[in-house]
């Protein structure tokens, strides 16, 4: 409705919609109850939100009473007109009515997060330097909470002249120095928030929910994407994948990372092409130099998998080396968040805003599947996706339809070490840790 797009940074908080009320009628909230003990359930939520819409799928109207906001909700708590109020997390902490109430026992506050809301910076997808900057103070905020580097003015290099207009160059450990670390202006009880502390080493695959993908308001074209018009017209694209130094062998047999890099390329063909898993073209890369990145922004590649996302290409320092767009990692390093973990994506060109979206959503699907227990032969449990245009309306069950969910991937190139345990990062979350970053404090 807005006419453009919007570019989203790395969730600066995980949230969730709890249930607070009377005590027992919580709970019957919390299992979905209405008879006996919880015939008299009654909840309050906003209007149009997306706590309305999942309780709209789950209770009657009976059981719903609507406010215009959150603060009108909680009026029609404390008044009586309903016995629990749904909203998020945040919104119960923070409330200071709310807040004495549950501390002086008239309420308790639900222990089940009964939905995703990850909030993050929006910006608009036409300044993609914009977005990118905005982005790295948030990790330069949570690299202060990791390396316990915090509010320092004497640190704090405040320039009245900036003559350089290289994003790339920008000081962004200020945000920290100047302002304080993640933890710092977040200024809660940090265990309240299990999710928004820095991750060591467990499950990080979390899936940022889809949205109404299926009915959107204003449907696009693959023809809104050069590349993507391209690559569908000329019937198929070409993958760049980078590979290790020592790397024998053929690329489309392989295991391990290169194997799983190489299968997320074919479920982007899936996903393009009908269900079609070889309209793709590999060509290989050394990890060793820049060669990878250059092919890429120059049009040699439409993809490019298999190496560390890295700020350096993030920004672009060249008109060789210009600034790409990195999907939601499909895998992670076992490193310490002290040493810098290893983030593997599949990156585009970032002067592609719907080429980028559209990756990232392909990415996605294969962990939603997981967390939706949605196989191979389940892909028709997929949702439609009408804003690429409803010529590939299709391309998350095409996509699922070839890859299966995340664990069947993984189990396919990782056999030898696909136990829970031994899968460090690679694993669904399971409501721990998700603040993790890119850890490259020589850059910033």
């Amino acid at each position: 409705s807005t006419g453009s797009g919007f570019t989203f940074s790395t969730p600066y908080t995980y949230d969730g919609m709890v249930f607070t009320g009377n005590q027992t009628l919580v709970r019957c909230a919390e299992g979905f109850k209405r008879y006996g003990e919880c015939l008299s359930l009654k909840i309050c939520v906003e209007r149009s939100s997306t706590h309305s819409d999942f309780l709209a799928q789950a209770f009657p109207p009976t059981s719903l009473a609507f406010g215009s906001t959150f603060e009108g909700g909680a009026d029609m708590l404390f008044n009586g007109t309903c016995n629990v109020i749904a909203a998020d997390k945040s919104q119960i902490r923070w409330s200071k009515l709310l807040h004495n109430a549950i501390r002086d026992g008239k309420y308790i506050r639900g222990e089940k997060t009964m939905t995703k809301e990850p909030l993050a910076m929006v910006t608009r997808n036409t300044d993609r330097e914009f977005s990118d900057i905005v982005n790295w103070v948030l990790q330069a905020l949570l690299i202060g909470q990791e390396q316990g580097l915090r509010k320092d003015l004497s640190l704090c290099q405040n320039h009245t002249d900036l003559t350089s207009r290289d994003a790339s160059t920008l000081v962004f450990m200020n945000a920290v120095y100047c302002v304080g670390n993640y933890m710092e202006i977040f200024d809660d009880d940090p265990n309240e928030w299990k999710m928004n502390q820095i991750n060591r080493g467990t499950g990080m695959l979390y899936s940022i929910p889809f949205g109404n993908v299926e009915n959107a308001a204003d449907v696009g074209r693959a023809a809104d994407s050069l590349t993507l018009e391209k690559i569908r017209n000329e019937g198929f694209f070409t993958c760049g994948v980078v590979i290790p130094d020592d790397f024998e062998g053929d690329i489309t047999r392989s295991g391990n990372l290169v194997g799983m890099s190489v299968d997320y390329c074919r479920t982007l063909s899936a996903a393009m092409f009908i269900g079609d898993s070889e309209r793709v073209h590999f060509l290989n890369f050394t990890d060793t130099n820049n060669s990878s990145v250059v092919a890429l922004t120059d049009g040699t590649l439409d993809v490019l998998v298999g190496g560390r996302n890295q700020q350096e290409f993030d920004f672009g320092t060249s008109a060789s080396l210009r600034g790409l767009s990195f999907s939601t990692p499909y895998y992670y390093g076992n490193e310490s968040a002290s040493d810098g973990v290893g983030f593997y994506s599949m990156a585009t060109r970032e002067d592609d805003v719907m080429l980028a979206s559209f990756v990232n959503c392909v990415v996605m699907a294969t962990i939603h599947a997981q967390e939706n227990d949605i196989q191979k032969h389940k892909s028709r449990e997929m949702p439609l996706i009408s804003i690429f245009g409803s010529e590939i309306s299709w391309a998350l069950r095409n996509a699922i339809s070839y890859s299966g969910s995340y664990d069947e991937m993984y189990v396919k190139h990782f056999d030898s070490d696909a136990t829970e345990a031994g899968r460090g990062r690679n694993t669904l979350n399971d409501g721990g840790p998700l603040m993790l970053p890119f850890l490259n404090l020589s850059k910033l």
